[in-house]
């Protein structure tokens, strides 16, 4: 179980941490002639970033003019990676990569950007975990519930049970007349 304080935390998370931008800013550094290419469209991928943690999935979404958006639901996840470089490292970042039983050998989603990767990475994984074990193994319905009152199709269902029954005496005793003839 996951403390609901951490996971109301991690519910609430919508943006990357600014010390990503910091991290965009000294990757489009290490090739100074691309810079004047690199910085403009990693600056409008940080601040168009977008995330949504909700009880059911996952949502990403970043860019302007090329609108991209992937939305991964708990019961899709296979497996869970942290990945940090040294510098995500020294500015205390790490991916998480996220991947499916999609048909890619690559991740289906990539969250960047986020100082609680550990906090995060955890909650991933309980909810994944949450909805395997449910879908595995559900419930069971309590002794009380069984013996409750009918519900509104239980009326139908026990006149069709009737007729059917009705019907089978009908057959029975039609045959057994028809073997009385015969003999």
């Amino acid at each position: 179980m996951t403390d609901p304080a951490t996971d109301r935390h991690i519910q609430s998370i919508e943006r990357p941490d600014r010390a990503l931008w910091t991290y965009y800013l000294l990757s489009a550094l290490v090739i100074p002639p691309l810079f004047p290419f690199l910085a403009p469209y990693l600056y409008f991928r940080y601040h168009t970033m977008r995330y949504k943690f909700t009880d059911d999935g996952i949502s990403m979404s970043w860019g302007i003019l090329f609108r991209r958006e992937i939305i991964v639901n708990y019961a899709r996840i296979q497996d869970i990676h942290l990945r940090s470089n040294f510098v995500e490292r020294w500015l205390s970042l790490a991916r998480i990569l996220v991947q499916t039983a999609s048909g890619s050998s690559s991740a289906e989603m990539t969250i960047e950007g986020l100082k609680e990767f550990e906090a995060l990475r955890d909650f991933l994984y309980s909810r994944m975990r949450g909805v395997k074990d449910h879908a595995h193994h559900p419930a069971p319905a309590p002794a009380a519930a069984a013996t409750s009152a009918p519900t509104a199709g239980s009326g139908e269902l026990a006149a069709a049970l009737r007729e059917t029954a009705a019907e089978l005496r009908a057959v029975r005793e039609a045959l057994a007349k028809r073997g009385n003839q015969s003999s």
